[in-house]
């Protein structure tokens, strides 16, 4: 079920609970967690309506102007199909995002070493774990087609196969791209492995750029800001100048800034945000 980051954002925020999609026959079923960019979405419903019934709560609900613009926008696509309303929430945190950080002990690598084995002997086209996280490492936010063709693979079976290793929180992946994470790090230096990235400098100091999608964050980069920090010496009219900036990267930086205590050039300050 494909969700617009926007609308991913209203649903960890509480503002939408409810979607609405023209499908031949249910795609999801009640009790399904799907993993998206901010965490886990369940899907609490499933019931198939007429557009009649439609009313303007289930709009609001679900995060359209209007109920004409709701069902303006479902008649739009496969008006054909029959309407059904999916209930959602929140459900926390991707549980990978704490694997990938927790370091694990000489045991758990082994036992990781092993798995990597056994998707290696699978492979039909021979060994591709360590290589992957080891281009992973050498090339932080690079995008997946170039990172496939310097593997001389394909994309779709490069990208499959790094979610075979973000599963196991041995990588993480970025706006544009993937990084290796603490756990794939032990993982390669346990094993012996040589990391270019060893050799790298540090990573200046400060807090990164939330997700705010691949344009947004290509438009940041190019203009060499990866840290709040680096935003916060910008006013709101040049960030929203950049090519690939919209609304919704300009409120997660916003969110993100004032969580930190940070603020546009052109903005006051704010206390930052604790829990």
């Amino acid at each position: 079920m494909q969700m617009r980051p926007a609308e991913l954002a209203a649903i960890r925020a509480g503002d939408v609970d409810l979607a609405f999609r023209r499908w031949e026959r249910p795609r999801v079923k009640v009790g399904t967690r799907m993993r998206t960019a901010v965490g886990l979405v369940e899907v609490t419903s499933v019931d198939r309506v007429p557009v009649r019934a439609l009313t303007a709560a289930d709009a609001r609900r679900a995060g359209a102007a209007s109920l004409a613009a709701l069902r303006q926008g479902l008649d739009r696509l496969r008006s054909d199909r029959p309407v059904y309303r999916i209930g959602l929430r929140y459900a926390g945190a991707d549980p990978r995002q704490a694997l990938r950080e927790a370091v694990p002990d000489a045991a758990e690598i082994d036992a990781i070493g092993v798995w990597l084995d056994r998707l290696d002997r699978a492979s039909p086209t021979g060994p591709w774990t360590r290589a992957t996280l080891l281009l992973v490492d050498e090339l932080p936010a690079t995008r997946a087609p170039d990172l496939a063709q310097r593997m001389g693979r394909d994309t779709a079976s490069f990208k499959q196969n790094v979610r075979k290793l973000k599963e196991r929180g041995l990588t993480e992946s970025l706006d544009i791209g993937y990084r290796l994470s603490a756990r794939g790090a032990a993982v390669l230096d346990h094993e012996g492995h040589p990391r270019s990235a060893a050799g790298r400098p540090e990573p200046e100091p400060g807090i990164p750029l939330p997700h705010l999608g691949a344009a947004a964050t290509r438009a940041l980069t190019a203009r060499g800001v990866v840290r709040l920090e680096q935003v916060a010496e910008l006013s709101v009219g040049e960030v929203q100048a950049l090519h690939g900036v919209g609304p919704y990267a300009l409120r997660h930086l916003r969110s993100a800034m004032d969580a930190a205590g940070l603020a546009f050039r052109d903005e006051p300050a704010r206390e930052p945000h604790r829990p």
